[in-house]
């Protein structure tokens, strides 16, 4: 058994490894290593065996003014917990809950430490170039939260040279609207090196006036919600392949319910203040951040409102290596740092004023190609938490391509990962209800898959992914309704199930032409009996997680005249424990057209969209209605500096 001693002197013993001689003797040879280009820490280098789903950038344009919930919806198979539009929604990825979801914007992890999720209506499209969803469990890569799966989000980092700026402006049928204004700039700044940015203003609000009460006798819940953020990206490429940046993130969300009715109104409102610098050397990474989350939540008048604040600091410093061990190339990488953090809230629930604590990771990842065919990627990584106590958790896996040709590439794909996920600070410190000795909840995740990549004709390209997982999370928490709702380590959970991944593209006469499918089959059951109480629950589905779903998205193209049809079907979920009671299922179909004209060096695109075509009847998880069929239209208008 490995002790955390050894496990410190294991990690220094390999960090002095790293520092030291650029060369490694492999079969008696010498080999002298070039300079290693390292641009940012991109966690999927290091996931072989995981599946990764990178989200393409034309989607990403199409969904700006829409979060982030709303694309992976028509993208991906993951279960979103919808409170309504405007409101709350959490993700239950692979069959987990909200807070088992690690999401990671330029490699920090941003979910609010005192509820230990995300709200993803919060996560604008358009703040970030690049955004990827990586399945399965992945903490000892990412760290704590990743037991269901992690959502990436990254900026791009350099800019190309010149100015362009957007200013956009969606109108929507209930009285919801949004504006954005961005532009992108970049240029020389000096014989040897190149300084870009990227600014971007964005201000939403949905007033949801439906003119009307009720659907289908089912009330419609009165809500307002309004939206507005700053995403600021600076970045200096210096001599010798060094790289300076700096990021900041600021947003101001607030939630009204029943907003006309002063005895029941409620507010709540949120603010994250996100800021980081790094810099970068062809091996080194050295990176800081300060992130601020307030919460302030108010009845009636809104005059005594309840403040959470939590302030985190993060420095993180990681060096990475490449050993080529063999004369005809297998390339070694091994990336190795550590992240110290200093967290200090104020919440007026807790058990004292003031609850500071430190957290430390330390971790080892590799990636491995030992053959043209093989890829292995291995991890390792210990967490160190005041008053608390992670468990080390290692990671293997395996990418092997079957088969390559001209046309046709299979690829197999496996993975076996520990995972654990700190409780949050609601849980460890609230007073009575919280637990100070609570356990971490621990899982183990296998997978295996297979991909496949065909051109099928010069003009014709498929790709399909199929996955099976198997995750079994232990300790998982709860808060005990037979204890006063004590939060206790009381349920043992096991979720499998299959995913279904496909795209296909082809050309016919001028028009391009696609879609792209998936499905996911999860079963998610508490499988340990912790009283005569739970007999009727043990093997049932968790609540809120479809059995089945599945996403279906067509597109034409001809020119700058782009028409999508998206869709999405949802069986099923219950909303008790017992499996007796379900929110019904449902398909949702949205129509998007979008047209782009240019004049000199102006473009003005056009967007028209219909959402819920067919005015399907839906339920969210309050089981008040969600809206009908409703509009949308769009003008951007571009100016690119570069333009002849």
């Amino acid at each position: 058994m490995v002790t955390r001693p050894q496990v410190w002197w294991l990690v220094m013993l390999l960090f002095l490894i790293l520092s030291g001689s650029n060369s490694l003797h492999a079969q008696h040879d010498t080999i002298s290593l070039n300079p290693l280009t390292v641009r940012g820490f991109a966690p999927e280098r290091f996931m072989a065996g995981l599946k990764v789903q990178r989200i393409d950038s034309v989607t990403i344009q199409q969904f700006r003014f829409q979060n982030i919930s709303e694309l992976l919806a028509f993208h991906s198979p993951m279960a979103f917990k919808n409170y309504g539009p405007g409101q709350l929604n959490t993700v239950a990825f692979r069959g987990t809950s909200s807070m088992h979801t690690a999401v990671l914007w330029n490699g920090l992890n941003i979910n609010q430490p005192n509820l230990g999720q995300t709200d993803f209506s919060t996560l604008p499209v358009a703040g970030f170039e690049r955004l990827a969803v990586q399945y399965g469990a992945s903490a000892s890569v990412v760290g704590t939260d990743a037991v269901g799966g992690s959502l990436l989000l990254e900026s791009a980092g350099r800019q190309p040279s010149g100015l362009r700026a957007q200013l956009c402006r969606q109108q929507g049928s209930f009285n919801n609207f949004q504006t954005q204004a961005g532009a992108t700039y970049g240029g020389k700044a000096g014989a040897s090196s190149y300084f870009s940015g990227k600014t971007l203003v964005y201000d939403g609000q949905m007033n949801n006036n439906y003119g009307t009460t009720e659907r289908r006798n089912y009330l419609f819940e009165p809500s307002k919600s309004r939206q507005r953020g700053l995403v600021q990206d600076l970045t200096w490429n210096l001599r010798k392949q060094r790289q300076i940046s700096a990021h900041a993130w600021f947003t101001d969300n607030s939630v009204v319910l029943a907003p006309e009715n002063p005895v029941a109104r409620e507010q709540t409102r949120t603010q994250s203040y996100r800021s980081m610098v790094q810099y970068q050397t062809p091996s080194w990474t050295w990176r800081t951040a300060w992130i601020r989350d307030l919460i302030e939540f108010g009845k009636g008048d809104f005059s005594t409102p309840e403040h959470t604040g939590t302030d985190r600091f993060v420095t993180r410093l990681e060096k990475e290596k490449e050993w080529n061990l063999s004369k005809n190339g297998s390339p070694l990488s091994v990336r190795m740092g550590a992240e110290l953090a200093h967290y200090r809230t104020r919440v007026e629930g807790y058990t004292l004023p003031l609850i500071t604590e430190n957290r430390a990771d330390i971790f080892v990842m590799s990636r491995w190609q030992a053959t043209e065919r093989l890829l292995f990627s291995a991890a390792l990584r210990q967490a160190f938490v005041t008053r608390f106590d992670p468990p080390l958790t290692p990671s293997v896996g395996v990418d092997y391509v079957f088969f390559t040709t001209q046309k046709t590439t299979l690829k197999a794909k496996g993975a076996v990962a520990k995972s654990y996920r700190v409780p949050t600070l609601n849980e460890r410190y609230w007073k009575t209800l919280g637990n100070p000795d609570i356990r971490p909840e621990r899982s183990w995740n296998k997978e295996i898959g297979v991909e496949l990549k065909q051109n099928i004709a010069d003009s014709q390209i498929l790709t399909a992914s199929l996955t099976a997982f198997h995750n079994r999370v232990d300790d998982w928490t709860y808060w005990n309704p037979e204890r006063n709702y004590r939060v206790e380590n009381l349920q043992l959970v096991v979720a499998r199930g299959v995913e279904f991944l496909s795209r296909y593209q082809t050309t016919y006469l001028r028009w391009q032409l696609g879609a792209t499918a998936g499905y996911a089959l999860t079963r998610a059951s508490q499988e340990r009996l912790y009283d005569a109480y739970a007999a009727d629950i043990v093997g049932k589905q968790l609540v809120y997680v479809p059995v089945h779903q599945g996403n279906l998205t067509i597109f034409a193209q001809r020119g700058t005249l782009r028409l999508t049809a998206l869709g999405r079907a949802v069986k099923r979920s219950y909303y008790t424990f017992d499996n007796s009671r379900n929110l019904p299922g449902y398909v949702f179909v949205s129509l998007l057209g979008e047209k782009t004209l240019t004049l000199a060096r102006l473009q003005a695109t056009m967007q028209a969209q219909v959402h819920n075509l067919t005015n399907a009847f839906y339920l969210n998880v309050k089981r008040n209605a969600m809206p009908g069929r409703s509009f949308s239209f769009t003008l951007l208008v571009a100016y690119n500096s570069e333009s002849k």
